[in-house]
Order: structure tokens, then C-alpha cells, then sequence
């Protein structure tokens, strides 16, 4: 078979420049699989779910592996009658033309059985020609370092393009085609309608929020926002320890394993340590109050109940990092580690104001704010999971009559708001009623405040103030302080909706 010319030649001189060493490839393993697929066409099939036209080295074996692709996908028959009209006629293969070379590809055509194993020698060379780049940069750049470019953002950089390069077999991003992009969309909705619930996020475990939000959607930044002692750090543990809690696993096609239902959680536990969250998670599971568990106030009963609850929790995938003041460089690149040892499905930051930018000098806590947001969306389009990014809500809505929270209370950035696609805010009425209390039994206010606090006692509103792909308003759920434990009313009708 007539090869696609390439420059090769040796030097013989010792002391002459070294060998020029070509990138890792194998044309012949492409002429091979290209001539398979004019053949048969079913042979397309048999690699296209992992091998895209970049991963081929010769350009004009890209361009016949693109076209007939595209011919393939319509319906119709790839051969060299039917491509070569959709290829620069006038181009030369060495001294055959491209309508001669497609022919003499299929003439020479082996067997649609071997199609599968071309396919991923093509593959296993393109990573390496990959990898050779990201090596060269490294070096290049270590050489030759910028001065805004310090060692440890080198590293973060090249673990990130080396995880993408695992994660996806190209690092270089670019565009998507249009059916490509369709073929996802359709597939999540079918995925959707194969799950427990229905939804085309994963769960909560709290019915009446996935009713509004269609659970939580792969690569959204959900900022959960609430002033001190509303309980939004008890409510993004639940929903932690939920989809941790409800995680099975099912085979992909590529033999890898991924999340039928729940899924593999990381938490960054900036705030509290791991012992006094994983305390939270067994007071909420065992209806023991953690007051009691930390004060070793307990029964009998109330130990051999905790004592079961940690066995069952042994079991459960969800990972926490209790570093304090972590960056988001670290943050990222701890979140690449773990997906790739572990498996992430979804990610909580507990809390925003208590990370760390970059550390530039001479960035004020705005621009710090700014750039958290922005590398937190990043990474969730990256990795492909929901992160849920705790933030505090600032003092302006204590100084108001009416307490509940609004987009412009997020403290310190508007970035946080822009970047968020969906803005939850956890507000409980019944902690500033319970303030209001007067004094005096015999005050005539007494019976009304009575009242106002049997109304709004063990309840919680969870407000949806921003949802891209939702309508907004709130949802009314039950909270049970002393186990710290968000779930749904009995009552259907407390749950309350509105139209964007």
C-alpha cells in the first residue's frame, strides 16, 4: 500500500545533531482502519465512541475519518465514490491522487473484525503524542518561568491538563459539535427517566426540593446562602450525606464505573473539623441529640444506636477535607485527585468567605471573592458535578423588618450571584421569633407571640432566588434543631411555588 509521504532520513556522522525522533504513530494502523470502514461501515461504529478525528496523526486521515463519519451518521454509505467529493480533489498522495488513494485504501482493506484493536493502537498513541506535549511544556516552562507563573501553579496547571487528559483522552478542550451536544442532552433525559424520581440531577433525599430543582444538575455552581444559626451548614450536610447515603453504581460502557443513583461526595469542611461533622451526621441519623453525644450524655440504647449508625457509615462514599483557609488551586486539584482515585458526583465548599484566592498582592477581598467564584465554576463544568458553595449572607438583613434574605444580601461580591447558577437561601422564621419573646407572661403581646411561634416552630423556608434551568420560590421543609435534620412537611400543601 502507497504510504502518506512522511520526512524521514539518518545521519550517519556521529558528531552530527542528534536523530530527529517523529512523534508516536502508526500510519499504517489508520490505513488499515480507514479501509475497514469504507468497506463495512458498521466498522465506524465499532470505534467512534472513543476515537475522534484529532486522535488520528496524518491530516488527511482526519479528514477522511471526519467525513465519513458525518456520511455515516446521516444514514447513507461511506466509500471512496461517495467521500471523494467531500475532499480536496487536486491534493496528491505521493503520485496518487485522493480519489485513487481512497480506492487503493479499500482495495487493500483488512478484516472489520480488526477494525477495534486499529482503532485503539490509533488511540494509545494519540495520549502519548499528548502526553510528550504536556512534557515538553512542563520542561519549557521551567526553563523559561514567567514571573507571575510561581512553581506551584505550574504543578496545578499540569495536574489539571494531565487529569483532563485521563478523564477524556484530549486537553486541549475546543469546540463541540452541534449532534454531539444533542446526543448528551437526549441521553441525560433518558437517563432521567431510568432513575428513582425521575430527575435529571442527583437527589437531594429531600422530595419536595428535587420537585422544584429536577435535583442537582452536573456542573452547577449552587450557592447555599444564610445568615448565622439558619442551619444552612445542617442542610448541606443532609443532602451530603443523602446522595452519599443512596449510592449505587452501575458499568458504563467503556467498563468503567459510574453513579446510577446518589453518588460519590466530597466535602470541604472549612469551618468544622471532621469529628464534629461526622457528630452532626449521627445525631441527625440516630435522633440522638449532639449535644448529648458530645457531652456523653446517652443511654444504653442511645450508644448501641450510635454504635450501628457508625458501621452502616463506614460503607457510605463521602470524603471530607478539613484544611482551613484552603485556596481554590488546592481545592481544585484535591477535587481532580479524588475523582480520579475515588469518583466525585458532587462537591460542598463549607464556606466561600473562609477560602483563599491566589494570594496575588494587591487584590482586595472583592477581586478575591471574585476569582473564588470563578475557579468554582470551572472546576464544576470540569469535573462534570454539582458543587454546592456555602456563603454568608451580610448584617444588612438584621437592620430590616422583613428577614428574609435577597440576591444583593451575598456579602462581599456580586460575583457570587453571577456565577451561582441557582441561589438557594435557608431561612428560618421561627429563630428571630423566638427572639421577639416577651417578658412578661401577663403582656397582652404574650398570646399573640404564642401564636406566631406554634405557626412557624420545626420549619424552615429554603428559598430559591436564581435557577437558570427553574422556575423560582420557596420551598417550606421541617427542621428538627436538636438533630440538626432538614426533611420534607407531612403537609403537601406547605409547599409553596412561584413563576419566574
Amino acid at each position: 500500500m502507497n504510504e502518506v509521504p512522511r520526512n524521514m532520513g539518518s545521519l550517519s556522522n556521529k558528531d552530527a545533531a542528534p536523530h530527529y525522533r517523529e512523534a508516536p504513530n502508526n500510519i499504517e494502523a489508520e490505513q488499515a482502519l480507514l479501509g475497514a470502514i469504507l468497506v463495512n461501515n458498521d466498522a465506524y461504529y465499532r470505534v467512534s465512541d472513543f476515537l475522534k478525528p484529532p486522535h488520528l496523526y496524518e491530516p488527511l486521515h482526519r479528514k477522511i475519518y471526519e467525513v465519513a463519519g458525518d456520511i455515516i451518521r446521516m444514514g447513507k454509505t461511506a466509500n471512496p465514490i461517495t467521500l471523494k467529493t467531500f475532499l480536496p480533489a487536486d491534493d496528491k498522495v505521493g503520485d496518487l491522487t485522493v480519489a485513487q488513494y481512497l480506492a487503493r485504501l479499500a482495495a487493500d482493506a483488512v478484516s472489520i473484525i480488526n477494525a477495534e484493536d486499529y482503532g485503539r493502537a490509533i488511540y494509545d498513541l494519540a495520549l502519548r503524542r499528548a502526553l510528550i506535549t504536556i512534557g515538553e511544556d512542563v520542561v519549557n516552562i521551567a526553563y523559561d518561568a514567567p514571573l507571575d507563573m510561581p512553581p506551584q501553579s505550574q504543578i496545578e496547571d499540569t495536574e489539571r491538563r494531565l487529569f483532563e487528559l485521563a478523564e477524556t483522552g484530549r486537553y486541549d478542550g475546543g469546540f463541540q459539535s452541534f449532534n454531539d451536544a444533542v446526543a448528551i442532552a437526549i441521553d441525560m433525559a433518558g437517563q432521567a427517566f431510568e432513575r428513582d424520581g425521575q430527575l435529571s440531577g442527583i437527589s437531594t433525599g429531600i422530595m419536595s426540593l428535587d420537585g422544584k430543582m429536577g435535583g442537582l444538575q452536573r456542573s452547577d455552581l449552587i450557592v447555599l446562602a444564610g445568615r448565622p444559626g439558619m442551619g444552612k451548614t445542617s442542610l448541606a450536610t443532609n443532602i451530603a450525606y443523602n446522595i452519599a447515603a443512596a449510592y449505587e453504581q452501575e458499568i458504563a460502557p467503556d467498563g468503567s464505573f459510574k453513579a446510577k443513583n446518589g453518588g460519590v461526595v466530597g466535602f470541604y469542611s472549612l469551618e468544622m473539623s471532621s469529628e464534629q461533622l461526622a457528630t452532626r451526621i449521627i445525631s441527625e441519623q440516630t435522633e440522638v441529640s449532639s449535644s448529648k453525644i458530645r457531652r456523653g450524655d446517652i443511654t444504653e440504647a442511645d450508644f448501641e444506636k450510635l454504635v450501628a449508625c457508625s458501621q452502616m457509615m463506614q460503607k457510605v462514599p463521602l470524603f471530607i477535607d478539613q484544611t482551613g483557609g484552603i485556596s481554590i488551586a488546592q481545592l481544585s486539584a484535591r477535587a481532580r485527585r479524588l475523582k480520579r482515585q475515588r469518583g466525585l458526583d458532587c462537591l460542598v465548599v463549607d464556606y466561600i468567605q473562609l477560602m483563599t484566592g491566589s494570594g496575588k498582592s494587591g487584590e482586595n477581598r472583592v477581586q478575591e471573592i471574585t476569582q473564588i467564584t470563578t475557579g468554582l465554576k470551572a472546576l464544576g463544568k470540569e469535573l462534570n458535578v454539582p458543587i454546592i458553595a456555602l456563603s454568608q449572607l451580610s448584617r444588612g438583613v438584621e437592620s430590616r423588618e422583613d428577614k428574609r434574605p435577597q440576591l444583593s444580601d451575598l456579602r462581599e461580591s456580586g460575583s457570587i450571584e453571577q456565577d451561582a447558577d441557582v441561589v438557594l437561601f435557608v431561612f428560618r422564621e421561627e429563630y428571630y421569633v423566638k427572639n421577639m419573646e416577651p417578658r412578661d407572661l401577663a403582656d397582652p403581646k404574650y398570646p399573640e407571640w404564642e401564636a406566631h411561634m406554634e405557626r412557624v416552630k420545626g420549619t424552615a423556608d429554603v428559598i430559591i432566588a436564581k435557577q437558570r434551568h427553574g422556575p423560582t420560590g420557596t420551598v417550606k421543609l421541617a427542621f428538627q434543631s436538636e438533630f440538626t435534620r432538614f426533611a420534607d412537611l407531612a403537609e403537601p400543601s406547605f409547599t409553596q411555588y412561584e413563576e419566574p
